[in-house]
């Protein structure tokens, strides 16, 4: 990732963080594993991969909003609802930003402590869900369990449930 390693570590491990108070991580994990939630979205193997299909319990599958991720990587709020939005942009204007972003850059370093932490705050929407397709939603899951795996598909084979 060059000179972006540390803004994309800083947000896995916030990742990593708040996903293991809804299921516990185990100790000898450092992050999750992505995964999809449908065989239609799934990446295709190419040479030396493989893609596992796996029957995982419910109860250890972390779920969010693929989408809202985007904001977490980006540094933007992410709002409630429409009426959130545009009140948070109104906000950001009277405080004389354009956008959250403004305020992780170094030339605010510091300054504004109190809508960093409104932001951050804002990023655990991404586990809430607002409309369930393949595209939007994601799996997170800690480890794959032998138990777990349904297929194991290899370059050129069909990728299914």
């Amino acid at each position: 990732f060059g000179n972006m390693a540390d803004h994309y570590m800083e947000s896995y491990a916030w990742f990593t963080k708040i996903a293991s108070t809804m299921v516990p991580k185990p100790d000898d994990v450092d992050a999750s594993i992505w995964c999809t939630t449908s065989h239609e979205y799934c990446l295709r193997p190419i040479p030396g991969t493989v893609v596992y299909v796996l029957d995982v319990p419910e109860s250890q599958v972390i779920y969010f909003d693929e989408g809202k991720w985007d904001y977490v990587l980006n540094r933007i709020y992410i709002p409630e609802n429409e009426e959130d939005r545009i009140s948070y942009q109104n906000h950001l204007k009277e405080i004389g930003l354009n956008n959250s972003w403004d305020i992780f850059s170094p030339k605010y370093a510091g300054a504004f402590p109190d809508e960093v932490q409104r932001v951050r705050d804002s990023w655990k929407r991404i586990f809430t869900i607002d409309e369930w397709h393949i595209y939007n939603v994601c799996g997170n899951i800690w480890e794959i369990r032998k138990e777990w795996i349904h297929k194991i598909v290899h370059p050129g084979e069909e990728v299914s449930d």
